[in-house]
Order: C-alpha cells, then sequence, then structure tokens
C-alpha cells in the first residue's frame, strides 16, 4: 500500500465520526458498505472493496449505539479491515474474521474520545460564566474534533502502511489450519448479524412479511431488487388499509 493510499484511508475514517462535510458521517460514511467501496477505490479494487464492506455489513446490522455505549467500531472495521485484506489478498471471510478484533479495537478510540471530551465541556462552561457565546460555541467542536484526528489518523495510518505485511506474515506463520477455521468463523459471523436484526424487528405483525420475502427468493428466484419492489407494493397496500381501520380515507 503507497503512503497516499494510506493517508486517504486515514482520512476517511476521520471524517466517517466527524461532521464534516455536511455530518452525514454516521449514518452513510460509518457504514462498512461504504467504507468498503470507497477503501477499494482508493486501492484501484472498488468492486473487491464493495464485496468485502457488504459482507462486513451484515454483521452489524443490529448495531444500536444506545447510552453512549459503542459495541464495536464499525468504520475501523469497514476502512483498516478492508484495506488490510484487499493490499494482503485475504478471503472475503477471512476478512470478516479480522474485521471483528478491529471492530473490538476500535472501542478503545470511542471510550478515550468520550471520557476526554468531558474536560472541553468544562471550558464550556467558564466561557458560558463570562458571557462569550462564540467561544462557548467553539468549545462544543473545535478541541473534539482536533482530538478525534490526533487518536484517530495517525494510528490508522501506520496500521494501513505496516498492517498488509504482518498480516501476511502472520498468515503464514499459523498455517493454512488456522486461516481455514478463521475463513469458516468469518462465514458465520453475516448470520450473527441477521440474527441480531431479527430480533429488533421480528414481531407477529412482521412474520408474514419476512415469509414472503423468503418466499420470493427460494421459490420465485427473485433478486434484491425484485424483493424490494414486492416490499414497497406490500407496504403501500398495508398504509392504506391501516388508514382505513383508522377512520381515513383509506383505500377507494
Amino acid at each position: 500500500m503507497e503512503l497516499w493510499q494510506a493517508i486517504a484511508i486515514a482520512l476517511l475514517y476521520y471524517l466517517s465520526d466527524s461532521p464534516w462535510p455536511f455530518g452525514e458521517g454516521y449514518y452513510v460514511l460509518q457504514r462498512p458498505l461504504v467504507a468498503g467501496f470507497l477503501t477499494g477505490l482508493v486501492l484501484g479494487m472498488p468492486v473487491e472493496g464493495t464485496i468485502i464492506g457488504a459482507t462486513m455489513n451484515l454483521i452489524y446490522l443490529g448495531h444500536i449505539t444506545a447510552g453512549g455505549t459503542m459495541p464495536g467500531d464499525m468504520a475501523l472495521a469497514g476502512y483498516l479491515g478492508t484495506g488490510l485484506a484487499l493490499a494482503a489478498g485475504l478471503d472475503v471471510n477471512a476478512a470478516l474474521a479480522l474485521a471483528v478484533p478491529l471492530g473490538l479495537l476500535g472501542t478503545v478510540v470511542w471510550f478515550t474520545r468520550m471520557s476526554v471530551d468531558s474536560i472541553f465541556v468544562h471550558w464550556a462552561d467558564k466561557f458560558a460564566a463570562k458571557g462569550d457565546i462564540a467561544k462557548v460555541g467553539l468549545m462544543n467542536w473545535l478541541p473534539g474534533q482536533i482530538l478525534l484526528f490526533v487518536i484517530k489518523v495517525p494510528a490508522v495510518l501506520v496500521a494501513a502502511i505496516y498492517g498488509p505485511d504482518l498480516v501476511s506474515t502472520a498468515i503464514a506463520f499459523v498455517g493454512d489450519n488456522v486461516l481455514h477455521a478463521l475463513i469458516v468463523a468469518g462465514g458465520m459471523l453475516p448470520a450473527l448479524g441477521i440474527a441480531l436484526n431479527l430480533r429488533s424487528i421480528l414481531k407477529k405483525s412482521t412474520i408474514p412479511y419476512f415469509l414472503v420475502g423468503f418466499a420470493l427468493v427460494a421459490y420465485l428466484g427473485l433478486d434484491i431488487i425484485g424483493v424490494a419492489v414486492f416490499g414497497v407494493i406490500m407496504a403501500t397496500i398495508s398504509m392504506q388499509f391501516m388508514k382505513k381501520s383508522e377512520g381515513g380515507e383509506g383505500i377507494v
């Protein structure tokens, strides 16, 4: 991996958790699917990067940051995990096994950031006591973004430069049996992500929709676009019946 590519990946990882350019980081740039595509684009392998990122995204389908907790840093898994996998020539499932520890490692960055950011709140309080509203606003973003840049960019830059060689050396050291075990374990992780997502959304009222989607794929062989079209149609019809039952206009 060249230096400029490592810098680009590190900056993308920073942007995924920052308000720049439009504040869409958490909802767009943090997602492994997007991260995989962008990382692959930087490395000249956008298709391969998208495949790895999309597969990683399945692991994080049930990702929720409730109450300030961070179960795993999906952005670090997406950007650095995809970069290391592409640079080291890893199989998709082996890349998944690599993404999980990276995601867990990213929680250290998250909690460090949250802990240190609490200091900046007191700085803002001091300026508020003096009536300096401009500096209160400044304290709400400038120190936090400097800290975020410092703790994210250098670490990912170093990991992106030296990581592929370390990964290749480690794989050569552990041998084919351990690598096969990682690939098998990685292949099971998307199922875990899907199960966590279903646990959140699957209720008695939504089970029929799940079964219809399964039947469309299993028996009619429809692709994801076809299933999505049927889903939109069924959702529209359901909304119409709900309006009718609530005394609205409903279906005419």
